[in-house]
């Protein structure tokens, strides 16, 4: 059996959070959470952890457009996304919402703008 900690990040109370691992790594029991929300979050964060990803596009004009995942990614993928968002050039004007790239690395995700410019 195997044991790991997290700090719940679901809400501001930061519950201590103990997940429990038989040894084909399912879990058996999650310890330490308040509310059904850090029950659920450990178990993702332990199974198939996700991640939202922020950053800036470059302009054609030199402006930097801040963006990021529409939804959050699978943790494995974020450098593979940061190079698809690297290679992006957008040209002004860009809303807020507006898809700055496709389907990010493969995971059926969009970046979108965060910033109307």
């Amino acid at each position: 059996m195997e044991n790991k900690e997290f700090v719940c990040i679901c809400c501001p109370m930061g519950c201590s959070l103990s997940v429990e691992l038989d040894d084909a790594g399912n879990v058996t029991e999650v310890t330490g959470n308040t509310c059904n929300r850090g029950r659920d979050y450990a178990i993702s964060e332990v199974t198939a952890p996700t991640r939202m990803v922020t950053t800036t596009v470059r302009s054609v004009e030199g402006v930097s457009i801040p963006v990021k995942t529409k939804e959050p990614i699978p943790k494995g993928k974020i450098f593979e996304c940061m190079e698809d968002i690297k290679k992006a050039v957008v040209s002004l004007p860009v809303k807020v919402g507006d898809t700055i790239v496709s389907n990010v690395a493969g995971t059926g995700i969009d970046i979108v703008a965060t910033r109307s410019l």
